[in-house]
């Protein structure tokens, strides 16, 4: 659950940074497969090896994703709270085996859409969230297969290779 020691002033604000901007550059490399992305696992292994600091790596790839792509609010409004709660869940799973967390991984992928229907509810009502979700599941299923085989194969490897480098530099 992190190193127990936070990343304080200039170090976080150039570390977080670049953990951000390596999200926004890998799902963009990744971007001509379809929803096959790294944030995911970015996301679990930065909450696993950076505890609470997640959130300050999150914030910035989330209003980065915005002014790339739009403020859509439809996706936009969704990735405000999708994403953190992912890095919430996240929180909870150091120490746990590279299968428990490619479970995991993977139901965070199949659930997405679901987790951003809200938007589509508060716009259009029920059957619009409904329709939008359902319409989103082949998406969903490869999202899920996608991170569970990213996290299965890179989860731990890369939380090593992380700590690591967080206890050299901290």
């Amino acid at each position: 659950m992190g190193s127990g020691r936070p990343l304080t002033g200039a170090r976080r604000v150039v570390l977080c940074g670049l953990m951000a901007s390596t999200l926004t550059v890998l799902k963009m490399a990744m971007s001509p497969l379809p929803n096959i992305e790294p944030v995911s696992l970015l996301v679990m292994v930065y909450a696993i090896v950076f505890g609470r600091q997640v959130f300050y790596i999150i914030l910035p790839f989330v209003v980065v994703e915005g002014l790339l792509y739009g403020f859509n609010p439809m996706w936009w409004i969704g990735y405000l709270y999708v994403w953190p709660l992912w890095g919430a869940v996240c929180l909870r799973m150091g120490g746990r085996p590279a299968l428990t967390l490619a479970v995991a991984s993977g139901a965070f992928g199949l659930s997405f859409g679901a987790l951003m229907a809200p938007p589509y509810l508060i716009a259009g009502g029920p059957w619009a969230a409904l329709s939008w979700w359902l319409a989103g599941i082949p998406a969903d299923l490869l999202h899920c297969g996608g991170n569970f085989v990213l996290a299965l194969t890179l989860a731990k490897p890369l939380q090593r290779l992380l700590s690591a480098l967080r206890d050299r530099i901290l």
